[in-house]
C-alpha cells in the first residue's frame, strides 16, 4: 500500500473490504450503502469484546461524570440532576446542561446512540414500539448494551431500507420537531452521521483504554 493509497482503495482480492455500491448514484443506494458499508467493516468490529470495565471507563478520573449506574435514592442526587430510565439502571441528565458538560462514559455514549438516536426515531417513523429517555431499560451490562445497539440499529436500516427515491423526498414531518419541513433523506443522513460520530468516540475510548497507564 502507498504511501497515499487507503486499504478502501484495494480489491477485495488484494486484501481491501467489498466497496459499497453507492457508485450507482441513487439516492437510496448511496443512503445506505454508506453506512452499511462503515459499519460492516469499521464501526461494528470496533465494538466487538467491549467488557463492562470499558463500559463504564472513566479516563478523566476525578469521578465528575454522566454515565449508566444503579438509580440512586430519593434526595441523593442535585435540583437539576436527571436520571434517565424505567428500570434500576438510570442515564445521568442535567437542565440546564452545564457548560462545559461532565465526560460521557461509552455507557452512555451508547444509551444515546440506542435510544435518541435510534430507538426514538424508529419508533416516530417506522412504527416501532415507543421509546424515550425516560422509559428506556438501559443495560447494566456491555453485552446487553451491544445487543440493544445491534437490534435497534437493525430496526433503523430495516425502516429505511423500505423508502424509495420518492418516499425520501417526503417532510419528516412534527415527529421532528422545529425540523418538520425537511426531508426524510436529510433525516437519514443526519441519523447516519451521528452514528458514524458517537462511535468513533467510543473507539477512541477503547484506545484510551487500551493504552491506559
Amino acid at each position: 500500500m502507498t504511501v497515499h493509497e487507503s486499504p478502501t482503495d484495494r480489491t477485495p482480492e488484494e486484501g481491501g473490504p467489498t466497496r459499497p455500491r453507492g457508485r450507482d448514484g441513487d439516492l437510496p443506494t448511496v443512503l445506505i450503502d454508506q453506512i452499511e458499508f462503515h459499519m460492516r467493516e469499521f464501526m461494528r468490529p470496533r465494538l466487538e469484546g467491549l467488557t463492562d470495565e470499558e463500559y463504564f471507563f472513566d479516563p478523566s478520573g476525578d469521578g465528575d461524570i454522566w454515565t449508566v449506574h444503579r438509580r440512586a435514592p430519593d434526595g441523593e442526587t442535585p435540583p437539576t440532576s436527571i436520571q434517565g430510565g424505567s428500570g434500576e439502571m438510570v442515564i445521568d441528565f442535567e437542565v440546564p446542561e452545564p457548560d462545559p458538560a461532565p465526560f460521557t462514559t461509552i455507557a452512555w455514549r451508547l444509551g444515546h446512540v440506542i435510544v435518541g438516536v435510534l430507538a426514538l426515531r424508529s419508533h416516530s417513523h417506522f412504527g416501532g414500539p415507543p421509546a424515550d429517555y425516560m422509559s428506556w431499560d438501559y443495560a447494566a451490562t456491555a453485552e446487553e448494551a451491544l445487543a440493544q445497539f445491534d437490534r435497534e440499529y437493525a430496526r433503523w436500516i430495516e425502516g429505511v431500507r423500505a423508502w424509495g427515491e420518492e418516499d425520501l423526498q417526503v417532510a419528516v414531518g412534527e415527529a421532528e420537531g422545529p425540523w418538520a419541513e425537511h426531508s426524510r433523506a436529510t433525516l437519514v443522513a443526519h441519523i447516519h452521521r451521528e452514528l458514524i460520530h458517537h462511535l468513533a468516540e467510543i473507539a477512541l475510548l477503547r484506545d484510551l483504554w487500551a493504552h491506559r497507564g
